[in-house]
C-alpha cells in the first residue's frame, strides 16, 4: 500500500490528528486523490529551508484513499489537509472583518443602508471566519469597507 510523507512546520503539526482527512494533488494526474492521516510524529527535526532558515518540522504520514498506478515512489505531491470544516456554521469572508476597539465587526447591508455588528468570532481561515455570536445567517455583509464607511450610509449590492 502507498502512503504519503509529508514534513510540516510543527506550527502547523499541532492542528493535525489522526483521522485528518487530506487531498493529494500536482502528483501528474488530472484529479486529486483523497488520504488520511494515519499517524503525526511525536518529535520534531530541525531543517534548513532554502531562504537558510532553520524550521521545525514534523512528519506526517498519509494513508491513500484513492489510488492510481501512476503514483509511486519517491514521487513530489501536494497535500492540503481539513484542519476544521463546519458547513452549517454562519461564516463571513475575512476580508469583510475589520476591528474596533479590540474586537472585531462587520458592516450589515440592510434593506440599501449598512449597519455596524461586533461580533465574536471562532476559527479563521485564509478566506473565512466563524461567527459565535453577533450575525445571524443569512445576512449581507461589506467585504473591503471604505474606512469612510459609517452606520445608516447607503450601500448597493454589487456582485
Amino acid at each position: 500500500n502507498l502512503e504519503v510523507a509529508v514534513d510540516l512546520l510543527s506550527a502547523d503539526a499541532v492542528r493535525i490528528a489522526p483521522a485528518t482527512r487530506a487531498q493529494i494533488s500536482d502528483w501528474g494526474g488530472d484529479r486529486a486523490l483523497r488520504a488520511t492521516v494515519r499517524r503525526v510524529d511525536p518529535a520534531a527535526f530541525t531543517k534548513v529551508s532554502a531562504l537558510g532558515i532553520e524550521e521545525q518540522r514534523v512528519t506526517a504520514v498519509l494513508d491513500m484513499d484513492d489510488t492510481d498506478a501512476r503514483l509511486g515512489h519517491g514521487y513530489r505531491v501536494f497535500v492540503e489537509m481539513t484542519v476544521w470544516e463546519c458547513p452549517k456554521c454562519v461564516q463571513v469572508p475575512i476580508g469583510a472583518l475589520f476591528r474596533t476597539g479590540g474586537k472585531w465587526s462587520v458592516f450589515v447591508a440592510d434593506r440599501g443602508r449598512v449597519r455596524q455588528a461586533e461580533i465574536e468570532i471562532g476559527h479563521m481561515s485564509e478566506d473565512a471566519a466563524e461567527v459565535l455570536a453577533g450575525l445571524e445567517p443569512g445576512l449581507s455583509v461589506v467585504v473591503h469597507p471604505a474606512d469612510t464607511l459609517s452606520d445608516g450610509d447607503l450601500v448597493k449590492r454589487r456582485n
